[in-house]
């Protein structure tokens, strides 16, 4: 509603007011209150309805200025530019400073008589030639003054002066907490401005980062170092826990380096059962297995001139390890079935969250391949190490999944900081996925604390295992030499049917039989015999071969 818009279905006063009347002006402003679109609209229409019903003229409110030492008129109805302008006050000058200083009503019986009365804002001649009061009372938070509410009025009417101040002071309590909520929405709307340019100034650093989104030391020494080697032919073995974004490392440093034209894939390790793994990494020739109608080439000979992102590479098994590391020597390969070498030029990342020096203690993960793999070694930092990353990928996340599912839904007050105190031990991938279901959770586009405290309730128990399993992994646990082979494994089955490592021991006379019976069983594969017992390939071959058992048969 503008402020010089007529108030419709309201009758000036004339000298007959009553309690009704004043009721009605309580009414009245309860409804413009309601319907007004900013604060500057409201109390214009306020001061309007005060004039216009009451004869409460010349209405103003005066606020304090940024540094607190006068008061300025914010708001008036009836006072020209000149008037507004020239209306400012020190604390404690004349009706209005005393007002604001001493938190107390002020009513001035007549200007003309009052020496405290300054006719600053108003000159005398523009008022009635009549006996004019003042009437000045506090706006307050609380008891603190925070403005003044005031007004001119004929002394000679039938309506009491008292009256008026009640109402008034009504009046002081709607603008008070018109300007509380005012400042709540300039405060939000400024930390929402901030937040917005914060995540466009990340959004911009993070294309020249290829989607890496972070503002933390942590996260820039990673990034750092992994620019550093990204134009070189160097192997990378990135490790960090599950979702710290090592699939996006990767492909950051392929897109840094001479290789950025050519193929970037991707393989997980641990995503492909075992039987297909080795013709999804070398391909397969025509005929090589049931099913195999046609030549296939692998991701390692279609990634050839670019780049191969190996994730999970703790999950290959020793013979597929072997295949590798051979890659990384020769840069040649051999199709599943094939008996010829291909030659390939790709660049290996790899990636894992595992432990791959307690892998090779435990004989099972080759050693001369750790080594190759991990020539440059890179940590991916956890979200929970990230110091102000929290706030930043929650708030990217927040538009992204309100774009996606056509939301406009906001966190409410605390809930930010109630994302930045969780440990995360999903990672960005946990708390994309936090941010995703507590949109589509949340009621009229709010993201209540509650509501965010139960889905992160839910997270806690999922994560447990992960938590637990960082304390039992040691960090860096001395890589154990080749001759650990010498020793053998037995245990319990696993689901699988193979068995689960047990303590090393040597190797016996009497268990040539329960070799040989295994190799049969497993028509002649050594692999998959000395899984059956436990056994890693190379340590199920030493076996045979120390007991006069290695007949040379395939593998």
């Amino acid at each position: 509603m503008n402020a010089h818009e007529p108030i419709n279905n309201l009758v000036p006063l004339t000298e007959a007011d009553s309690g009704e009347t004043d009721l009605m002006v309580v009414h009245e402003a309860a409804k413009l209150i309601g319907h007004a679109a900013t604060p500057e609209i409201a109390i214009g229409s306020l001061l309007r309805l005060m004039s216009q019903m009451l004869g409460l003229n010349r209405g103003r409110v005066l606020l304090p200025s940024a540094s607190g030492n006068d008061l300025h008129i914010r708001y008036s109805y009836g006072l020209t530019d000149d008037e507004r302008e020239r209306g400012a006050y020190a604390l404690g000058e004349g009706v209005t400073g005393k007002v604001m200083k001493t938190g107390q009503v002020a009513v001035i019986q007549n200007i003309d008589e009052d020496p405290m009365y300054l006719y600053r804002a108003v000159d005398r001649s523009t008022l009635p030639q009549e006996i004019v009061a003042y009437i000045a009372v506090p706006i307050l938070d609380g008891e603190t003054p925070v403005g003044v509410l005031a007004t001119h009025r004929l002394r000679k009417r039938r309506r009491p002066l008292d009256a008026d101040l009640i109402v008034m002071r009504i009046m002081a309590t709607f603008i008070a907490q018109m300007l509380k909520i005012g400042t709540l929405i300039e405060d939000r709307t400024a930390r929402l401005r901030a937040e917005n340019r914060e995540l466009k100034d990340a959004l911009n650093k993070r294309q020249r980062s290829h989607g890496i989104l972070g503002e933390s030391p942590a996260l820039r020494q990673a990034l750092q170092q992994a620019l550093q080697v990204a134009d070189t032919p160097v192997t990378v073995l990135l490790s960090g826990e599950s979702g710290t974004g090592k699939e996006k490392f990767s492909h950051m440093m392929h897109l840094n380096s001479s290789r950025k034209n050519q193929p970037f894939l991707a393989i997980n390790c641990a995503a492909i059962p075992e039987q297909l793994l080795e013709s999804e990494l070398f391909g397969h020739e025509r005929g090589a297995f049931t099913g195999a109608t046609a030549m296939k080439k692998g991701k390692i000979e279609l990634a050839s001139g670019g780049t191969l992102f190996l994730d999970e590479i703790g999950d290959l098994n020793l013979e597929l390890q072997s295949k590798l590391l051979r890659v990384l020597e020769s840069q040649m390969i051999q199709r599943v079935g094939g008996i010829k070498d291909v030659a390939v030029d790709v660049r290996i990342i790899a990636a894992t969250h595992k432990n791959l020096q307690q892998a090779v203690n435990e004989g099972r993960f080759r050693l001369d391949l750790f080594y190759r793999l991990n020539v440059f070694p890179l940590n991916l930092p956890p979200l929970r190490e990230r110091a102000g990353d929290v706030a930043l990928l929650a708030r990217h996340f927040l538009l992204s999944a309100n774009q996606e599912y056509n939301r406009n839904a906001v966190l409410s007050q605390g809930v930010m900081e109630r994302l930045q105190s969780f440990s995360w031990p999903g990672n960005i991938r946990q708390l994309e996925n936090v941010i995703k279901r507590a949109i589509l959770m949340s009621q009229d586009g709010l993201i209540e604390c509650a509501d965010m405290e139960a889905i992160l309730q839910q997270e806690s128990h999922i994560g447990s295992h992960i938590e637990a399993g960082r304390s039992a992994v040691p960090d860096t646990p001395a890589i154990m030499p080749p001759a650990a082979d010498a020793t053998a494994f037995a245990g319990q089955q696993n689901p699988a049917g193979f068995n689960t490592p047990r303590p090393y021991s040597w190797v016996r006379e009497d268990e040539a039989e329960t070799l040989l019976e295994a190799l049969r069983l497993a028509g002649g594969n050594k692999t998959r015999a000395g899984l059956s017992l436990g056994l890693t390939p190379r340590q199920f071959r030493y076996r045979l071969q120390k007991l006069g058992l290695d007949t040379g048969r395939p593998q």
